[in-house]
C-alpha cells in the first residue's frame, strides 16, 4: 500500500510538471555513469561525487540495482538504460515488461526513493553497424513499456526515449538534413510515438568521432572557439560541428512534421587519452567550450534561444573494460580517472568553480609492478600480451599519454597494470622472473602508473579473472536473465524473480 501510494503521488507530481514545463527553459548539465571497469568505486562514493559537483542528472546504461540503490534519497534525477540485447524479450509480451518495470523502476519510486524519469530503450538501436539487428524490437518495447508504466501510476512521470546515433541523419548542409532513407518508417513512427508522450528525441553527438574519422575534417570546427571553415548555408552561418549536427536532426524532424520536438544530448564529450588529438588540453577546451555554449542559451541558427533541454557529457569517469573495438580512445572519456580523481579544470556551470574529487577513496598499498632493470627481457614480448590482453594497456599505443616511455617503461606499465588488476597479488608481478615490485612511483609527466582501488567487486573479479572473457561486465548475466525470462513468458511459463 505504501509503495501504490507513492506511485499515485508521482503521477500527480507528474500532472503538476505537465501543466508547467516550458521545452525552451534553460538547459540542464548531467553525465554518463558507465559501469565497464576494472577498478570501481563504490556506487554509493560515485553518488557522494555527484553530489559535492552538484551534478543533478546521470544516465545509466542499465538498472544496475546497486547504482539506484545508491541514489535512492540522492534528489538526482535518473535515466536508466535497457541494453539492445534485451530488447527481443521485452518485446515478446507485456509480462515481460511488467516484469522489468515492477524489478528495475517501481521498486525504486517509493517514498525516499530514486527519482527516475526517464527509461532509454537500447543504446543506439538503429546504428549502421548492428545492419538492422534491434530495429524490429523497438515499437514494440516501447508500446509494451508505455503500458506497464500506466500500470504502476507511473507513465506520466517516467518518460520513454530511444538514444540514438547521429549516423541516424545525413545530409551535405543542416538544412538539408533527413533521416536514412531505411529509417524513415520507424522514424516516423518513433517520433509520433514521443510526441504523444511527451516525450523528447535523444542523440548522441560526438565531433571528435568526425575528427577521428576523417583526415579532411577541419580540427578548429570540431570545438567551439571559432574556425577558419565555417560551413555556409543560406543565410545561416555554422562555427562548429555541434551546432551544424544538432540542426541537421532538427531539419529531420521537420521533414516528419516535428520540427519542434524538445531535444536531450544523451552523449558527447572528448576523450582523453588513446589517440591523436585525445588528450587533456583538447578534452578540457572542448567541454568548457561546450558547457559555455549550451548555458549561453544562444541556441542555434535553426533553433535560436532553444538549446537542447538537456546535455549529458560522455563521462562521469574512465571505463577501463570497454571494448576498444572503435578506437583505444574508449576507455578514456571520463572527466574523472577511475579513482573519481578530476583530469582538468572544467567549470560545469552548476554552482561551483572546479570538479571536486571523490572522497575517501581507498587504494591499494602504494607498491607497483616494473621491469627488472637486470632482467634479460629479449623474450617479453609474451608477458606483454598477456597482461594487456587482460589489463588496460591503451595509453601504450600510437598518439596515447604513455607512448614515449620507451621499451623497458613500456613492459613496466604492462606489467604495473596487470599486478594492479589481481590486487596486487605477489605471484602477479613474477612474469617468469622478469618482474619486481617497487615503491617508488615509476610514473614519467603525463604518464601515470596507476594503484588499483579496494573495492569488493575488484576483489571478487580478480580473483575470477583468468582470461579475457572473465572481464566482462556482470551485466551480461542479466542480459542472458532476462532474455530466458522472456522466452519463458512468450511460451506462457510464468517466472518469479525475486
Amino acid at each position: 500500500m505504501l509503495e501504490a501510494r507513492w506511485r499515485w503521488r508521482w503521477a500527480f507530481a507528474a500532472a503538476l510538471l505537465s501543466l508547467v514545463v516550458v521545452w525552451r527553459a534553460e538547459s540542464a548539465i548531467g553525465v554518463n555513469w558507465g559501469s565497464v571497469s576494472f577498478h570501481k568505486l563504490k556506487p554509493s562514493a560515485v553518488v557522494d561525487l555527484l553530489k559535492d559537483n552538484k551534478i543533478s542528472k546521470v544516465k545509466l546504461f542499465d538498472a544496475d540495482p546497486d547504482s539506484l540503490r545508491a541514489l535512492m534519497g540522492s534528489g538526482i534525477q535518473v535515466m536508466v538504460g535497457i541494453p539492445n540485447q534485451m530488447l527481443a524479450a521485452l518485446s515478446s509480451s507485456t509480462d515481460a515488461s511488467d516484469l522489468w518495470v515492477r524489478q528495475n523502476v517501481s521498486r525504486y519510486m517509493v517514498k525516499n526513493g530514486a527519482d527516475i524519469r526517464y527509461i532509454a530503450v537500447g543504446n543506439e538501436p538503429f546504428l549502421t553497424s548492428y545492419s538492422g539487428q534491434f530495429q524490429s524490437y523497438v515499437m514494440p518495447t516501447l508500446l509494451n513499456l508505455q503500458q506497464s508504466l500506466a500500470k504502476v501510476n507511473l507513465a506520466s512521470y517516467v518518460k520513454l526515449v530511444v538514444p540514438c546515433n547521429a549516423d541516424a541523419y545525413e545530409s551535405s548542409l543542416p538544412s538539408q538534413g533527413a533521416f536514412r532513407p531505411e529509417l524513415t518508417q520507424i522514424m516516423t513512427q518513433l517520433v509520433s510515438f514521443l510526441n504523444s508522450n511527451g516525450s523528447p528525441f535523444v542523440v548522441n553527438i560526438y565531433p571528435f568521432l568526425s575528427l577521428y574519422g576523417s583526415s579532411d575534417f577541419p580540427q578548429d570546427y570540431a570545438f567551439f572557439e571559432g574556425t577558419s571553415h565555417p560551413v555556409t548555408d543560406g543565410s545561416n552561418v555554422y562555427s562548429n560541428a555541434f551546432d551544424g549536427n544538432f540542426d541537421t536532426l532538427v531539419a529531420a524532424l521537420s521533414k516528419l512534421g516535428y520540427g519542434e520536438m524538445p531535444i536531450i544530448i544523451g552523449e558527447v564529450g572528448w576523450p582523453t587519452d588513446g589517440a591523436i588529438n585525445a588528450n587533456l588540453t583538447a578534452a578540457r577546451v572542448f567541454n568548457q567550450g561546450l558547457i559555455n555554449h549550451v548555458l549561453s542559451n544562444r541556441g542555434t541558427p535553426l533553433r535560436p534561444g532553444a538549446p537542447p533541454v538537456d546535455v549529458y557529457i560522455f563521462s562521469l569517469h574512465d571505463e577501463g573494460a570497454k571494448s576498444t573495438l572503435p578506437g583505444n580512445f574508449e576507455r578514456h572519456w571520463g572527466i574523472f580517472s577511475f579513482d573519481g580523481q578530476a583530469k582538468y579544470p572544467l567549470n560545469l556551470g552548476l554552482g561551483g568553480r572546479g570538479l571536486k574529487n571523490a572522497r575517501d577513496v581507498e587504494y591499494l598499498p602504494s607498491r607497483w609492478c616494473v621491469a627488472k632493470p637486470s632482467g634479460d627481457l629479449s623474450d617479453v614480448v609474451n608477458h606483454m600480451k598477456l597482461a594487456c590482453s587482460v589489463a588496460d594497456c591503451t595509453t601504450l599505443t600510437y598518439g596515447g599519454s604513455c607512448n614515449g616511455i620507451g621499451a623497458k617503461g613500456n613492459i613496466s606499465y604492462a606489467f604495473n597494470s596487470y599486478y594492479q588488476l589481481q590486487m596486487q597479488n605477489e605471484r602477479s608481478c613474477d612474469f617468469d622472473g622478469l618482474g619486481m615490485v617497487t615503491f617508488l612511483d615509476p610514473s614519467v609527466g603525463e604518464c601515470r602508473f596507476l594503484v588499483g582501488v579496494t573495492d569488493t567487486s575488484s576483489r571478487s573479479r580478480s580473483r575470477s579473472r583468468s582470461s579475457t572473457s572473465s572481464s566482462s561486465s556482470s551485466c551480461h548475466q542479466l542480459y542472458r536473465r532476462w532474455i530466458i525470462v522472456g522466452m519463458l513468458i512468450s511460451w506462457g511459463v510464468w517466472v518469479f524473480v525475486m
